[in-house]
C-alpha cells in the first residue's frame, strides 16, 4: 500500500474529525458567507506525482479553492431554485459516502429496499397513489428524460412497434405539446432522438404561463394520432400551474402521454393553502420532482414517477449474466439509464425521517411567506415592477438597469439572483427554497437591491 494511503488509513479518525470541524466552521459562518463568489481564474496545476496526504490536501483546498466557493447552501442564495441541505440530509450524505453502496441491486445490500421505502414516503408526500412507481435519478433533467423515454415507448406501442428494440426511426414524427416547457424538455427530446423541433408550444392564458386548455384541446384534435403532452406544475419564471385536472380530462377524448414537470412546484402539495395547484397530478403518466430543490437534500437527487413500469422496463432493462433478470420486482438498474450509482435516497430518507411531512411543510410555507414579503417590499423600490403575482416561492420583477443592479448585488455578497426574460421583458427572479431562509433574509435582499439601485442612479 502506498505509504501516504497507509498513513491516512491509520489516522482516519483524526482526518474525519478535522473535516467535521472545518465543515462545522463553514456552516457556522454560512449566514455571512458571500452568496456569490466571482471565479478566481486560477491556473490549473499539474497532477501531483507524489501525493501530499489527506491532511495537507484539506489545507490546500481551504487555501486555494474554498475562498472561491459561493454561499449557495445559505439563506440568501436565491438563484436556480436551489435548496440547501438540512442537518439530517447532511448526515445522510456523509453516510452515503461512508457506506458507498451501489444502490441498484438487492444481490448484496438492502439499499434498494431503503430507496423503495423512501419513494413510498415521497409518493405519499406528493399525493400520488400506489399506481405510481418511482426511482431516484440525478436531477430534474434526467427525471424529465426518463419520463419522456417511457412516453416514447408508449407511442410506439400505439403503432405496434417497440422503439427500444427497433429504434426511433420506427416511430415517425412525434408531436409534443406544451405551454411553457422548461429548457430541459428540449434537451430530453434531443437526447431521445425525437428532436427539439417536435415541440409545439400551445398558446397560454392571458398574462399567464399556464396553458390554455381549450387551445390544447384544439391542437390535440388537429392531430392524426397520439402525442406527448408536457404539463407544468410550477413554471420557472412565475411558478404558474397548468390546470392538471382539466388537461387530464382530455385523455378521455384524445390519446396522449401526460408528463408533468413538477420539479419544484410539486412541493405545493405539502401546503393546505396551495395543494389545489397540483390537483390532478395523480392522473399523470409520468411525473418529475427535483429533490435537491425544495426537499433540501444535497445535489444530486431527484425522483421520477410513472404509472407504466412495464414500458419503463422495455426501455431501460439491462441483460447480463451477472445481473438479475427484469422479471417480477426488478432491480433498479432496469429502470433508468444508470447501471450503477450512489445511494441517492439516503439523504431524502434522513430528512424525511427526521422532520416528517410537517417539518417540510413548515419549510415550504416559510419560504412562501418570505417570497411574498420580498415581492411586496421590492415592488416599493423606485424602478422596480413586479411582472407576475407571487404565486408560490419565486418573485419575477423588472428592474431599471437590471444587469448592473444584478452584478452589484452579487458583488455585495448579500444575495445571488438570476436574470431571465418574461414575456419579452428582461427581468430578475428570486427563488426562495432554502430551509434556513426567512422573512429577515428577504428584508436583507431588498435592502441590497435598494442600495444597488441607488448607486446605479448616482
Amino acid at each position: 500500500m502506498d505509504s501516504r494511503l497507509a498513513a491516512d488509513l491509520a489516522g482516519l479518525p483524526d482526518l474525519l474529525t478535522a473535516a467535521r470541524d472545518y465543515a462545522a466552521g463553514v456552516l457556522d459562518g454560512l449566514d455571512e458567507r458571500p452568496a456569490a463568489a466571482p471565479p478566481a481564474n486560477l491556473v490549473p496545476e499539474p497532477l501531483p506525482v507524489t501525493g501530499v496526504g489527506a491532511a495537507r490536501a484539506l489545507e490546500m483546498f481551504r487555501e486555494r479553492w474554498a475562498p472561491g466557493f459561493s454561499g449557495s447552501a445559505g439563506p440568501r442564495y436565491l438563484g436556480f431554485v436551489t435548496g440547501g441541505a438540512t442537518p439530517a440530509a447532511l448526515v445522510g450524505d456523509w453516510l452515503t459516502g461512508t457506506f458507498d453502496q451501489n444502490a441498484v441491486t438487492r444481490q448484496d445490500s438492502s439499499a434498494v429496499d431503503l430507496e423503495r421505502e423512501t419513494v413510498g414516503w415521497l409518493r405519499s408526500l406528493f399525493g400520488l397513489g400506489d399506481g405510481h412507481s418511482g426511482t431516484f435519478v440525478s436531477g430534474a433533467t434526467m427525471s424529465n428524460l426518463v419520463g419522456l423515454a417511457i412516453g416514447r415507448e408508449w407511442l410506439g406501442a400505439r403503432q405496434g412497434v417497440s422503439v427500444a428494440r427497433q429504434g426511433v426511426g420506427a416511430l415517425g414524427d412525434v408531436p409534443v405539446l406544451s405551454g411553457a416547457p422548461h429548457s430541459s424538455i428540449y434537451k430530453a427530446l434531443a437526447v431521445l432522438g425525437l428532436g427539439r423541433d417536435q415541440l409545439r408550444t400551445v398558446p397560454l392564458l392571458p398574462d399567464r404561463e399556464a396553458v390554455d386548455v381549450a387551445a390544447l384541446e384544439a391542437a390535440l384534435a388537429a392531430l392524426d394520432g397520439p402525442a406527448i403532452v408536457v404539463a407544468n406544475a410550477g413554471t420557472v419564471n412565475t411558478v404558474d400551474f397548468d390546470d392538471l385536472r382539466a388537461v387530464a380530462r382530455l385523455k378521455e377524448k384524445y390519446q396522449f402521454w401526460l408528463h408533468v414537470d413538477a420539479a419544484f412546484g410539486g412541493f405545493a402539495a405539502l401546503s393546505p393553502d396551495h395543494a389545489h395547484l397540483v390537483a390532478g397530478l395523480d392522473r399523470a403518466d409520468s411525473v418529475c420532482v427535483d429533490l435537491h430543490k425544495w426537499l433540501n437534500v444535497p445535489y444530486d437527487a431527484a425522483v421520477q414517477f410513472t404509472r407504466h413500469r412495464d414500458l419503463q422496463l422495455n426501455v431501460f432493462q439491462n441483460a447480463a449474466a451477472y445481473l438479475t433478470p427484469p422479471e417480477g420486482d426488478p432491480d433498479l438498474f432496469h429502470l433508468t439509464p444508470e447501471n450503477s450509482r450512489r445511494l441517492r435516497a439516503l439523504t431524502a430518507w434522513f430528512t424525511l425521517a427526521a422532520y416528517g411531512a410537517d417539518g417540510h411543510r413548515e419549510i415550504v410555507e416559510r419560504n412562501v411567506a418570505a417570497a411574498r414579503r420580498f415581492g411586496a417590499r421590492v415592488a416599493t423600490l423606485p424602478g422596480v415592477r413586479l411582472l407576475a403575482p407571487v404565486r408560490l416561492n419565486v418573485v419575477c420583477f423588472a428592474v431599471d438597469g437590471a444587469p448592473e443592479v444584478l452584478a452589484a448585488v452579487a458583488r455585495s455578497g448579500e444575495a445571488f439572483l438570476t436574470p431571465t426574460v418574461h414575456q419579452g421583458v428582461p427581468a430578475l427572479r428570486a427563488a426562495f427554497a432554502n430551509w434556513r431562509t426567512g422573512e429577515a433574509d428577504a428584508d436583507r435582499v431588498v435592502a441590497a437591491l435598494g442600495e444597488a439601485l441607488a448607486a446605479s442612479r448616482r
